[in-house]
């Protein structure tokens, strides 16, 4: 009986053993893992494993679905096969797992390994080359490496790193650094920095610097002369220069149309050429021509007369008034009728103030605030006191030969209290001065404002007067006032012209036999004494001149 049941069984049992392998076949799906990237020369590792697999279990490495690469057995339930391979040119590929249990085989997911080659001996080139372009011209600069994958790119200009928010004129692209028009800034050195990464690891190298030369185009070039003595005769000397542009640039004098020499400047942008010069002569009609591979300019002309100085010379004064109505400084401005180089010297109550350069306070009285401008023909008095009030005269003589006599201005009386300067602007004229001399004082007030003066007082100082200077409103009222009063008088005659004639009117038409008597001149009766206004005549010469503040 127990036979049988047995033998009832084995059928049962044996379908059991058959779905169980079939259940396993069917379930065998190896997993496969590792990298992506790795570099050249290095060791990876890859792993397969078979959940839940019956043992043993056989492994297989396989390369582009046929390449055997390595083999592995699991004998322990779970348990991964590994994989160590040294990575070559020829390792990359897709890389796939096949495992084999109890005569069942599957194939696991597959797996892109890129092999990266490290980065080497980077360098930088351009389009043109060499790299000297001028303004305005593109150019494309590009990283090159002798080997190297995978990589990218960081460029750098002196030394700082480029990057679109930064440089937003240049353009990155791949190994390429693209300017379209370059500029005078955008010269200097560059250097490139190429790299590459596998998960944590960065491998880097860079290149060495290379220089960018962008030239500037020349500015129209300008011409100037001056004249030295040497002993009994005189010597000139034409100056060409412009103010920008790069070197080397050639330039050439012309005279008259003729061109008399010609210099190359290497290192700088002015070229001077000795000339004939006699004072008072025409010497000719003078230009500047300048040359460079891609350009070429001529100046204007510029005539070589050198004319003496003389004719009148005059001090004008001006005060300069801060925002808050508050006296600040004063200039005094030496004028010069007729002269190309007229050296300019400042006397305070007939003592010669010292040069900018002089520092020597026990030869001469030296004036503690003042600076000298404008090549010394303006005068700036930056602090008003007791000790800068007195009588200014400006001389002035030819700055090329001191044996020539100095041709002196009237002297001008300056003279500030306490109260003016801590007042509204006002000025007070005094009767005194200096022997044998005229008093001319032409006085300009201002307001200071930023970056202007706005003019509102240039009044006149009267011998034996006191002159009130108002203000600006002051005088719009009273001149308002002053029309509206000959508005009213001239109305006023007008009534009683035409009053006059109505009444003239009525009479004769109530009397037409009537004659109109002729009317006698009136006679006016003044008891008073009448006084001639004399008016005195003074020069006020308005100018408009720019102070820095």
């Amino acid at each position: 009986m127990t036979n049988l049941q047995t033998l009832n069984l084995l059928p049962i049992l044996a379908l059991a053993s058959l779905f169980v392998e079939i259940s396993v076949s069917a379930s065998l799906r190896p997993v496969l893992t590792g990298p992506d990237k790795a570099f050249l020369g290095s060791r990876v590792a890859f792993r397969c494993i078979v959940p839940g697999s019956s043992l043993p279990v056989a492994y297989e490495l396989m390369r582009n679905s046929g390449v055997l690469s390595a083999t592995d057995t699991a004998l322990e339930r779970d348990q991964p096969a590994s994989f160590f391979l040294k990575v070559t040119a020829a390792s990359e590929g897709s890389y796939q797992c096949k495992a084999t249990a109890g005569g069942s085989t599957g194939v696991s997911n597959s797996i892109k390994l890129s092999v990266v080659t490290p980065v080497s001996k980077p360098r930088v080139t351009s389009e043109p080359f060499p790299p000297v372009v001028y303004e305005g011209s593109p150019l494309v600069l590009s990283c090159n490496v002798t080997k190297g994958s995978h990589l990218s790119y960081t460029w750098f200009f002196n030394k700082k790193e480029i990057t679109s928010s930064t440089s937003p004129f240049l353009h990155l692209t791949g190994n390429k650094l693209a300017m379209e028009k370059v500029t005078a800034e955008q010269a200097g050195s560059y250097y490139c920095r190429a790299w590459s990464r596998v998960q944590d690891i960065t491998r880097v190298s860079s290149s060495t610097d290379f220089q960018v030369t962008v030239k500037v185009y020349v500015s129209k070039p300008r011409v100037s002369f001056s004249i030295s003595k040497e002993g009994a005769s005189y010597r000139g000397n034409v100056t060409c220069w412009t103010t920008r542009g790069s070197p080397p640039v050639n330039f050439s004098l012309l005279l008259d149309d003729e061109e008399v020499e010609s210099v190359t400047a290497t290192e700088s942008l002015a070229a001077w050429f000795p000339v004939a010069m006699v004072p008072g002569l025409d010497m000719g009609v003078a230009r500047c021509r300048v040359n460079t591979e891609v350009q070429e300019l001529m100046s204007e002309p510029v005539t070589l007369v050198v004319v003496p100085v003389g004719g009148d010379v005059k001090v004008e004064v001006e005060y300069l008034f801060t925002a808050n109505s508050k006296m600040a400084a004063a200039r005094l401005s030496c004028q010069v009728s007729r002269g190309t180089f007229p050296y300019v010297s400042w006397l305070l109550n007939d003592s010669v103030l010292p040069s900018e350069t002089y520092v020597d306070s026990h030869i001469h009285p030296i004036l503690s605030h003042y600076a000298l401008a404008d090549q010394r023909r303006t005068l700036f008095l930056t602090k008003l006191g007791t000790e800068e009030s007195g009588y200014y005269r400006c001389r002035a003589r030819d700055s090329y030969d001191e044996s020539e006599p100095w041709v002196e201005s009237a002297a001008v009386l300056v003279r500030v209290t306490d109260g003016i300067l801590n007042s509204m602007p006002r000025a007070t004229s005094s009767t005194e001065t200096p022997p044998s001399k005229k008093h001319i004082w032409n006085i300009h007030m201002h307001y200071m404002l930023p970056l202007q003066f706005a003019i509102l007082h240039r009044p006149c100082l009267l011998s034996s007067t006191e002159v009130v200077i108002t203000t600006i409103e002051v005088i719009t009222i009273v001149f308002c006032c002053f029309l509206l009063l000959t508005l009213a008088v001239g109305a006023a005659c007008v009534y009683k012209m035409f009053d006059r004639e109505q009444a003239q009117t009525h009479v004769a038409s109530t009397n037409p036999s009537y004659e109109a008597l002729p009317l006698s001149e009136p006679t006016t009766t003044s008891g008073g004494k009448q006084t001639d206004a004399s008016s005195t005549d003074c020069d006020v010469q308005n100018q408009s001149v720019e102070v820095p503040v």
